[in-house]
């Protein structure tokens, strides 16, 4: 089970809280508190409810906010915005939320408040300054208080929408139907917060005119993780399983390590039984289930070493559930009302969901997301991820795990399960990307004194590229600066046979299909704009890797004994010394990054887990899927038909062995028949 991705961080411990108890990512908030309108964008476990808690508190003590309406997509997050005490740690105000307009309470509390919507327009009616909600209760309150007082029944007050992802442009979207008429109004505050840095579908969250209203705050995964104290490194691989996955859950199923279990969708190929079932036999493969814990609800197996080992079953959605998610949220503390790091880790070993335990879910020990199945949605695969990137202590590495179904022989439609695979590879390569740091790439020119890597006061890397073409308008400047994790996104999930396949070339990938993204993503783009987008794109989606290949070259010079897994040499060089190492020793020019396909070295890796002849199936399958030469590929790959020339003294060879050789033959082909057509048709209107 290789890693596709492995991203090792310095670990400088910086995320330290200041005199106002603040983290980096909350001061940088706070900062720009006195904005109507926010838009945060932070990974989890990054405190953005707590950033909400600062700015929220001086809203309402100093910019004339009269009531805080938080809304959540599900009761189980809103245990982040619980009272939370905050002067001891050095603010002015502790968050206090009465239990009365805590509308995501679970247990007996939450049945008290079954009537939601009413309660939501007593709170309205009332001197109470926070309330927490779900989404759906906002959204249904909103309706009933806006159909007897009007919208203005919301000018003054702060709507803080966490996970905001879940809201779209569309008009079908009634929570981002809501949003447009309170930023028209412009009565009103909204402070949005999301983990995730895209939608991870082809509907925007906002519109472009309701977006510029935004001031947007974006602190990255690579500053999270870089400022963590405990968890150096991150893995993300892929195992495969013939049959039902169920006979592979002991091979990639550590039970030392603290670990959620994300079972697949119901009505997807690797569901094989009931829901119920298919958990039953997950506790059979970790051990002899022994009984039910009566406080927590938790199951109780028992290893075969004779350790009972506590799962938290949230599959089951029948009465037992809400005990079994109160146990979870309950934080062991000691004497001294602090966590008891031991007790509070030993609380629970193995946590089995389905729909849940995904966005907002807090459970800090945790090692290892094992997924199931393939996930389409890349955003579902960010979420799932982030649930094993908290820092703790006694936690170095957190893994995510894919378990997929190998693409086999045996398979209905191999060419789908091809693609399905080539799915999970794009998921990895989109995660590369979103725990890179922030890159902000500038043309560099001869004699240019500026460093080739610097970070400036937002946190942005600066690299510096011979021969990248600049932003040329403020459009094209606005796309660079603020939608490239989208386009990066829509990148990924382009991924097909077209961009891994081994008769692809470099450019194909990096020019043809990166400008057909752009030109799709954006209506009315000159040549030049289109271009410059497309440079920046590329280059995001190749540093990382370039500067890994380079680390793994210099390891090798150094020690050719060495292999290109050896953890130890991956670990003495974190992300950031990769990418300045890499770009202080070469010189980098656009030319250079537009040579590597980005996509290849993902589907490689996965590759390596597979065995000869069932590679040789799925690269049967993906010749099978070969697509005609287009005018825009042969023109892609005419620079290099040309090099082609110069250096063998022939054209290439359509009965080469070499995949490549024989696309460049095509596309030679393919233009000397366009030629050839164009001539004729002078000819005839001679």
């Amino acid at each position: 089970m290789a890693d596709l991705i492995r991203m090792t961080y310095g670990s400088s411990g910086s995320a330290q809280s200041n005199a106002l108890g603040m983290r980096p990512m909350q001061a940088r908030v706070y900062d720009a508190r006195a904005a109507q309108f926010m838009l945060l964008k932070a990974p989890p476990a990054a405190g953005k409810s707590r950033a909400l808690m600062f700015v929220a508190l001086d809203k309402l003590e100093n910019q004339g906010v009269r009531k805080v309406i938080v809304a959540v997509p599900e009761t189980s997050i809103g245990s982040s915005f619980r009272s939370t005490d905050l002067k001891s740690y050095g603010f002015y105000h502790d968050w206090d939320v009465e239990p009365r307009w805590n509308l995501c309470l679970s247990g007996e509390e939450a049945k008290a408040n079954a009537q939601k919507v009413k309660t939501f327009e007593a709170f309205m009616e009332s001197d109470a300054r926070i309330i927490v909600c779900t989404h759906a209760t906002f959204r249904f309150a909103f309706d009933k208080i806006v159909s007897e007082q009007g919208v203005e029944a919301f000018d003054d007050c702060l709507l803080a929408i966490d996970e905001f992802h879940h809201v779209a442009a569309a008009d079908d979207n009634r929570l981002g139907e809501i949003l447009r008429r309170v930023l028209t109004r412009e009565r009103a505050h909204v402070m949005a917060m999301t983990g995730s840095y895209f939608r991870g579908d082809s509907v925007p969250v906002l519109r472009p005119e309701d977006e510029a209203k935004f001031r947007s705050i974006t602190y990255s995964y690579y500053e999270q993780l870089e400022g963590y104290k405990h968890l150096k490194s991150l893995g993300i691989s892929y195992a495969f399983y013939r049959g039902r996955y169920i006979s592979a859950i002991k091979d990639v199923l550590d039970t030392n390590q603290k670990t959620i279990i994300h079972i697949p969708h119901r009505g997807s190929a690797e569901a094989f039984d009931d829901k119920h079932n298919e958990v039953g036999q997950i506790l059979d493969a970790i051990g002899a289930h022994i009984g039910q814990d009566p406080e927590t609800g938790f199951d109780l197996v028992r290893r075969n070493d004779g350790t009972v080992l506590k799962v938290a079953d949230l599959v089951d959605d029948g009465d037992g559930r809400n005990a079994v998610k109160a146990a979870l949220q309950r934080e062991i503390t000691g004497s001294d009302g602090k966590r008891d790091d031991a007790a509070d880790r030993d609380k629970v070993d193995i946590i089995i969901a389905l729909g849940m335990a995904k966005e907002g879910f807090d459970w800090v020990w945790c090692e290892h997301a094992l997924t199931i199945g393939y996930r389409n949605s890349l955003t579902e695969i960010v979420q799932i991820i982030g649930r094993a990137t908290r820092d703790a202590p006694g936690k170095k590495h957190a893994q995510f795990t894919n378990l997929v179904a190998e693409p086999g022989v045996e398979t209905t439609v191999v060419a789908d399960a091809v693609n399905d695979m080539l799915k999970a590879i794009s998921g990895a390569l989109l995660m590369e990307q979103v725990l890179a740091p922030n890159f902000k790439f500038y043309r560099r020119e001869d004699g240019d004194i500026r460093e080739p890597v610097h970070v400036d006061s937002e946190g942005r890397v600066n690299i510096g590229i011979g021969g990248l073409m600049e932003p040329p308008t403020p459009r094209a400047q606005a796309i660079v600066e603020n939608d490239m994790q989208d386009l990066v996104a829509k990148a990924c999930q382009a991924m097909d046979r077209r961009v891994v396949g081994d008769d692809v070339a470099p450019e194909v990938a990096t020019q043809m299909v990166l400008t057909e993204i752009v030109e799709s993503s954006y209506e009315d783009l000159d040549d030049d704009e289109t271009e410059a987008i497309r440079q920046d794109l590329a280059a995001r989606m190749n540093i990382i890797g370039m500067a890994k290949r380079d680390a793994e070259s210099a390891t090798q010079e150094e020690d050719p004994n060495k292999t290109e897994t050896d953890d130890e040499a991956k670990e003495n060089l974190s992300l950031m010394d990769m990418v300045k190492r890499f770009v202080n020793v070469r010189e980098i020019d656009i030319d250079l990054i537009d040579s590597i396909n980005p996509f290849k070295e993902g589907f490689d890796v996965a590759s390596r887990a597979l065995d000869t002849p069932l590679l040789q199936t799925i690269q049967n399958a993906m010749i099978a899927q070969r697509v005609q030469m287009t005018e825009k590929e042969a023109l892609a790959l005419w620079p290099r038909i040309k090099r082609f020339r110069a250096q063998e003294g022939r054209p290439p060879n359509p009965n080469a062995e070499d995949g490549l050789e024989k696309r460049l033959a095509e596309a030679h082909a393919y233009v000397r028949n366009k030629k050839a057509e164009h001539l004729r048709a002078q000819a005839a209107g001679e």
